[in-house]
Formats: structure tokens, C-alpha cells, sequence
């Protein structure tokens, strides 16, 4: 009987570790200046990003950041290769159509005995993937869970458009996913899209509607078009939105939350969700004017940065916006006090 009450008992998915990478190269306001037609004031002004980091050399892609997080993050959480059950990298840009990035990755890290795969939800990926593996956790199928969050935005941004070339860095992050019978962990999430948006923030050429070809490339089609004005007044709107609507529906007050950790898109739109929570400045993470939008990066950065900040039991509020669009909140108790 025992037995049959302890199989039977709730099983949560917690966060037992974190590790984010990004690379050394930086890509400041003072370099953009002497590339576009630009400011550091007018850069800071609209998007408080002074400088970001970017991944160079030949070969290197997005699997290259990824690797760098789950060998750290390994190491630090004590976990052979061989243990993880599944790994899934949330990512924009991967190395290649196929294999996926997560095949990749988990092979640089020695990974054999997991399944993997990349999920793509644009800058809402990391939290949409946090989720889906939060479920294979719940189960009680799977005990170890890799997350990775990670971009080379580098590789699909146009230098000769000042509206977008200013935006974008590169890095990304990794967690890890263990069972837990205490209440920690994800404990609630609301996930939404609309592919209405799609026109307002999109890569023109590359899929099966418009194949890469000499006219695409020659068009500048493969990098990210973005109507800012529209995108901007859809994201600073539904995030905050839904990141409200995750904390009341969970009757959390403003009190109750710890750290509210945002898509690092934008400081306007961070300072619009926090006000929509109704949490003081000191609640919120933000590291956008180190980084700018690693876009799947994002989040698992700043866990990263703010790890030994994080207490056993915290409420922890992530949301995030995407193009596509896609939008969402996660609340996770974190799992364990600074080691």
C-alpha cells in the first residue's frame, strides 16, 4: 500500500541547475555608429541596449553557444552525459534545416542515451520548450531533462538596416529538468499565438514558400524583416498581459513574487510588464543593455546571472513575446538555494 501511495504521488518538474555561454566578441553602440546611420543615444533611447555579443569564425553556429551551456551545466549540477533522458533546443536560427540543433549539441556533449529535438517558437521558444519538457517530467517517465535556449542572431540580421541590426546579439542558456514530490518547480503556464503576425515580423526567403536563390539573396531576404511600430504595440501589450494573468489566476499578489524575469526585447516593453504586474524595478531582472535580444537566450541568461540572488520557494514569473507572434508566462517555484 505504501508502495502504491508513493508511485502515486504528484511529481513536479523543478529547475535543479542553470548555465548560460555567450561569446567574447562584442558588438557595441560605438561600432553600430560607424556601420549605420545611428547613435548611442538614439539606441539606448529606444531599446536600452549598449552593446551585445557576437559569435565569429567560420563553422560556428548556434550549436557551438548550446554545447557551451549543457558542458557547463553538466558539470556544475554533477550530471554524467549518459543520464539525460532528452534534450530540446528552443532556437531561431539552427545550424542547419536538418539535423537538429539538439542532435548536434547532445552529441558534442556526449548525450547517447537521450532523444532531442529543436522546437521553434521564435523569442517565446525557451519557455514554450520549458513547458513541453516540464510534461515528460510529470509523467514520471523521464528523470533528467536538458533545456536550451539558444541563438546566433548574428547570422540573419542585416548590418546595413539600422532598425534592426541594433537589436540582436548573441548567447543562450541551458537548464535542467529533475522530478520533484515537493511543489517546485512549473507550476502553471499560459502559452498563446497568432499567425495573423506573421507580416509584421518574419525571414522573407529560406523555407518552402520562397527557396533560397539568387534573387532572394540578392533581395537581402534572408534576414529578419521587422515592422517595428506594429510589433512593438502587440508585444508591450500581450505580455504584460499574460504575465498579469498567470499571477491572478494563481491568486499570487505582487508580494508573493520574487522576480519577474522578461524577454530582454525591449525596455519600454519590460518596464510596461512590470508595471502590469505591479512589481518595483528591484524585482525585475534585466541585463538587455549587456546582451540585446539573444532571443532564446534571453531568459536563461539572466536565470543564470541572477542564480545566487534565487532562494528555495521563490516565485518566479517568466514571459516572454515572439515572432509569429507568440506569447506566454511560466510561475515556477524555484528548486534550491545558492550553492
Amino acid at each position: 500500500m505504501d508502495k502504491f501511495l508513493t508511485m502515486e504521488k504528484k511529481l513536479y518538474a523543478a529547475i535543479t541547475g542553470i548555465h548560460a555561454w555567450v561569446p567574447d566578441d562584442l558588438l557595441t553602440n560605438a561600432d553600430l555608429e560607424k556601420m549605420v546611420d545611428t547613435t548611442d543615444e538614439w539606441i539606448i533611447t529606444r531599446t536600452g541596449i549598449r552593446e551585445r555579443h557576437i559569435l565569429k569564425g567560420e563553422g560556428q553556429g548556434t550549436s557551438v553557444i548550446g554545447t557551451a551551456a549543457v558542458k557547463g551545466l553538466l558539470e556544475k549540477t554533477g550530471t554524467k552525459p549518459e543520464e539525460v533522458d532528452m534534450l530540446i533546443c528552443a532556437t531561431v536560427t539552427p545550424d542547419m534545416l536538418f539535423p537538429a540543433t539538439a542532435n548536434i549539441i547532445s552529441h558534442n556533449c556526449g548525450i547517447k542515451n537521450a532523444f532531442s529535438y529543436d522546437l521553434n517558437a521564435a523569442c517565446s521558444g525557451f519557455i514554450y520548450a520549458l513547458v513541453t519538457a516540464s510534461k515528460f517530467i510529470e509523467s514520471g517517465l523521464y528523470k533528467k531533462v536538458v533545456v536550451v535556449g539558444a541563438d546566433k542572431m548574428s547570422s540573419i540580421v542585416d548590418y546595413s538596416d539600422r532598425a534592426t541590426c541594433v537589436i540582436f546579439g548573441d548567447g543562450g542558456g541551458a537548464v535542467l529538468l529533475e522530478p520533484s514530490t515537493e511543489p517546485l518547480g512549473v507550476m502553471d503556464a499560459i502559452l498563446q499565438s497568432d499567425g495573423s503576425g506573421m507580416t509584421h515580423l518574419h525571414m522573407k526567403a529560406g523555407g518552402s514558400v520562397k527557396p533560397p536563390s539568387h534573387s532572394t539573396i540578392d533581395a537581402r531576404e534572408h534576414y529578419v524583416y521587422q515592422e517595428g511600430q506594429a510589433v512593438f504595440k502587440f508585444a508591450v501589450t500581450n505580455m504584460a498581459d499574460v504575465a498579469a494573468a498567470v499571477v491572478e489566476r494563481n491568486n499570487l499578489s505582487a508580494d508573493d513574487v520574487a522576480w519577474l524575469v522578461p524577454h530582454q526585447a525591449n525596455l519600454r516593453i519590460i518596464d510596461a510588464t512590470a508595471r502590469r504586474v505591479g512589481l518595483p524595478p528591484e524585482k525585475v531582472m534585466v541585463n538587455i543593455e549587456r546582451y540585446g535580444n539573444t532571443t532564446n537566450g534571453t531568459i536563461p541568461i539572466c536565470l543564470y546571472e541572477w542564480e545566487n540572488k534565487l532562494r528555495k520557494g521563490d516565485n518566479v514569473i517568466l514571459a516572454a513575446f515572439g515572432g509569429g507572434f507568440t506569447w506566454g508566462s511560466v510561475w515556477i517555484k524555484w528548486a534550491y538555494d545558492p550553492k
